[in-house]
């Protein structure tokens, strides 16, 4: 567990308004992977364009208010932040996060006690029980699955601790068990995958989808949006292989590995994340293909992928933002003033392919 106090000077913050108004927030880090070369510097404008931006809530999206949740009103400078990261730090999606509620909290002046499960569920739960003990006011989650939160959600409850809920869904009733989840589309993010694989591959041929981890609705709605897409556009292009890489580089590459033997045919694989498509690219070179011989859609958009577009071995990314941040803090600030938010805050995506890859690369982390 650590626990990292921030009492220095607020600095000066953009303004904002409600997150209804599906206003983009300021988000301020960017992290880089262990391998990436870069100096993970920005300019302004490379800065300003990798925010996380709301997509304007549909009329009669459900909010929640305070009320309504059942908590009690406080001053967010002066509450105790809880931060639960669900998997090791070693995947730049993570290391970003992470960083990104780190920043915010400190440029805030809030209190933050922050806890990594180290990809572990039954951690994960004995993480946030810890953060309730050691008296977190609110609680920001990035779940590790979907099902078997009843035993925080009780306890976050008795207390009235209002708990906001990044990246993966808790399956719980929102506005009850929880006040917010903010993410990407992810039913979307598997489209528009499918329609660059579709673009890559001229909608003909087998193609392989990398799986991410099971037990969450991440992995469960990309594989549906990607599935839906190519039925509705693409019927010559066949999914003939399905396996779970578990959203990390090692399994990619070696399930990678197994599908080049077991259909040597494939032209395409869509990977449910960077770092298995990046794994992907590794046991391609390592069989002796050639950038370009087995087409490769991903979902992130870190350096390295990006970089992978750049250099051929990847035909499109897709992004998901995880620079939360700014907007975990300020659904909890609007939230604990009293003021209605989206249960649901989905973040617009950008995405990376042949024609801007290598002028956007400063946006990827």
């Amino acid at each position: 567990m650590q626990r990292t106090t921030h009492r220095s000077r607020l600095l000066a913050r953009p303004v904002v308004v409600a997150l209804a108004a599906a206003v983009a927030l300021t988000a301020t880090s960017c992290a880089k992977s262990e391998d990436d070369a870069s100096d993970g510097k920005k300019s302004p404008a490379a800065a300003a364009d990798s925010e996380q931006k709301v997509v304007t809530p549909k009329p009669g999206s459900k909010t929640c208010t305070i009320d309504a949740y059942g908590g009690e009103k406080i001053d967010l400078k002066g509450a105790t932040v809880g931060f639960s990261q669900s998997e090791k730090e070693a995947n730049p999606f993570r290391i970003a996060e992470t960083q990104s509620i780190k920043d915010e909290a400190e440029k805030r002046g809030v209190e933050l006690l922050t806890a990594n499960a180290q990809s572990q569920f039954s951690k994960q739960i004995s993480d946030v029980q810890d953060l309730l003990a050691k008296g977190a006011d609110l609680l920001v989650i990035a779940p590790l699955n979907s099902d078997g939160w009843d035993p925080v959600l009780q306890a976050a409850a008795a207390k009235k601790v209002p708990i906001v809920t990044i990246d993966r869904k808790i399956n719980a009733t929102a506005c009850k068990d929880y006040v917010s989840f903010i993410a990407s589309d992810f039913v979307e993010q598997g489209r528009r995958a499918a329609d660059q694989m579709i673009e890559a591959t001229d909608g003909k041929g087998e193609v392989a989808i990398l799986l991410g981890s099971a037990g969450n609705n991440v992995t469960t709605e990309r594989t549906k949006g990607f599935k839906e897409r190519v039925a509705e556009k693409a019927p010559g292009l066949k999914v003939v292989f399905e396996q779970t890489g578990d959203f990390t580089r090692e399994k990619g590459q070696q399930v990678t590995e197994q599908l080049i033997q077991s259909k040597p045919g494939i032209k395409g694989i869509y990977a449910e994340n960077d770092e298995m498509g990046l794994g992907a690219v590794a046991a391609l070179k390592g069989a002796g293909k050639k950038a370009g011989d087995i087409r490769i859609v991903t979902v992130d958009g870190t350096r390295n992928a990006v970089q992978g577009v750049v250099d051929g071995w990847i035909s499109g990314v897709i992004e998901s933002n995880p620079r939360f941040g700014p907007l975990a803090f300020q659904t909890l600030d609007t939230f604990t003033q009293g003021k209605e938010v989206p249960q649901d805050v989905v973040i617009q995506d950008s995405a990376y392919d042949a024609d801007n890859a290598e002028q956007d690369l400063g946006k990827a982390y």
